[in-house]
């Protein structure tokens, strides 16, 4: 689709595009989605024009298929890469989220890179891995690697570069001027610019030159993403494109996207919250009719996805998502602008033969919030000989801090210097107000802790069984 919308509009965003000096591929891909913007496409997509996807295999299902391939032949065609392009400001920090200490100490980089090496070593095959940067994240990522894994970094095409997006000025739509800070005039394309991040920056012709074929993509704050030597095994015998990790979900989870099948060629797809119409919600939400969601734990053929974008002159034709925000995030009174970013997981419509598989809810634990972050710190959770982080229980305890003490990281972390409590053996804990917690708390079953005053109250340490406890 060639961008449409007034000749000056346009040329304005051409103009923009060329002065970062973009790669042609990231210029392109850009280009297609102002077109989706210009041209008014809603992004909608019926109730009506979909069927709910009812089964599909389960990777309990696929144990037994890596026993009959070659893993050090398949691990040596394969990539691992992780998106790291995000700071964690909703968490209050400041530099990549990926380098903050989650478990005994050590960040998520490190259990990444832990990862890694311990792969190699078990399997007697180098894993290639690739960090997706942004620049916000890329320079502090490379000085935690030098400190704690230099080995990493004498690893070529170690680090792919997220482009940026131009933000659209919602009433010209040309691009947004604010020369106050012209930083601001630009933003992340979303994590769907993997493909022309590969493609614009000659990664994708390396690594298919070196001998890789096939990727395992995921996000750095989901430590449940871990390489899964059967899923890569029923991958690559499946001979699909592109295969998406897909969990059950949950009456947690009906706000969020699901997976669905085109009523008009069966295609799978990816719908999104904004792509429900308002009458529909009701059965969007509705998790025992649609039942999976997209983990974003993806699979790449990267011979076949070259294809793709060849096909399309150097693109991956993703839906578009149109985000409204002000063009200073924080100033709610200036320009308002649309943010163009699209999602990798909807390539899954791009690919004729896209396939999905359901994995257990444990390859999908992201730290998103201080909730996640307390629960991962305790003992709820243990690091294995792997460095994986797992559950020491079947579920993980439901975690809801107030925010107004709890929300920022170091705000948590002041109010638990002496320790996260005991949680292993807890279903629900519910924290209102300033609590400081001590070493020799625990809790089980369903509690709660209440300090009405604005300044911390410590709570004694103890056992704590099914307890409302107010300070």
């Amino acid at each position: 689709m060639a961008a449409t919308g007034t000749d000056a509009a346009v040329k304005a965003v051409e103009e923009k595009l060329s002065t970062e000096g973009l790669s042609e591929a990231a210029v392109k891909a850009f280009l297609y989605n102002y077109g989706k913007l210009t041209g008014g496409e809603s992004g909608l997509i019926p109730e009506s024009d979909i069927d709910a996807v009812k089964e599909l295999p389960r990777l309990e299902d696929l144990q037994k298929e890596s026993s009959e391939v070659d893993l050090k032949d398949l691990l040596s065609q394969t990539v691992v890469l992780k998106l790291n392009g995000g700071l964690g400001t909703s968490m209050g920090l400041e530099k990549a989220k990926s380098l903050l200490p989650v478990k005994e100490g050590r960040s998520f980089l490190d259990l990444i890179a832990d990862q890694i090496n311990h792969l190699s070593k078990e399997n007697s095959a180098k894993i290639q891995f690739v960090l997706m940067n942004s620049f916000s994240t890329n320079q502090d990522t490379l000085d935690a690697l030098k400190s704690t894994h230099p080995e990493i970094l004498t690893q070529e095409d170690l680090v792919l570069l997220q482009n940026k997006s131009p933000k659209i000025d919602a009433g010209t739509l040309k691009p947004v001027e604010w020369k106050a800070a012209p930083d601001l005039e630009w933003c992340p394309p979303g994590h769907g610019d993997i493909y022309p991040s590969l493609l614009g920056s000659g990664m994708l012709d390396r690594l298919i030159g070196k001998g890789f074929r096939y990727a395992f993509v995921s996000n750095s704050d989901n430590l449940g993403a871990v390489m899964s030597t059967d899923l890569l095994a029923h991958f690559v015998s499946s001979g699909a494109a592109f295969m998406m990790e897909v969990a059950e979900r949950t009456e947690a989870d009906k706000k969020g996207g699901h997976l669905a099948r085109r009523k008009a060629d069966g295609q799978l797809i990816l719908r999104e919250s904004a792509m429900c119409r308002d009458e529909d919600k009701a059965l969007f939400q509705d998790v025992s009719l649609h039942k999976y969601f997209n983990t974003n734990n993806l699979w790449l053929d990267f011979v076949q996805l070259k294809k793709k974008m060849e096909e399309y002159d150097g693109i991956v034709p993703l839906p578009l998502i149109k985000n409204k925000k002000t063009v200073n995030p924080r100033d709610s009174t200036s320009t308002s602008v649309f943010q163009l970013e699209t999602a990798m997981g909807s390539a899954i419509e791009c690919f004729g033969n896209a396939a999905a598989v359901v994995v257990p809810r444990s390859r999908f634990s992201p730290v998103k919030t201080c909730n996640d972050l307390f629960s991962l710190r305790s003992d709820a959770y243990h690091l294995t000989e792997d460095f994986c982080v797992k559950l020491n229980r079947d579920t993980p305890p439901v975690i809801k801090l107030d925010d107004k003490y709890y929300k920022h990281v170091d705000k948590m972390e002041k109010l638990c210097q002496g320790g996260i409590p005991s949680l292993l053996s807890c279903n629900k804990l519910e924290v209102t107000g300033p609590v400081v917690f001590k070493s020799g708390t625990t809790f089980k079953g369903t509690c709660s802790v209440t300090n009405t005053k604005s300044e911390p109250v410590e709570l004694p340490p103890g056992e704590y069984t099914d307890q409302q406890v107010e300070l």
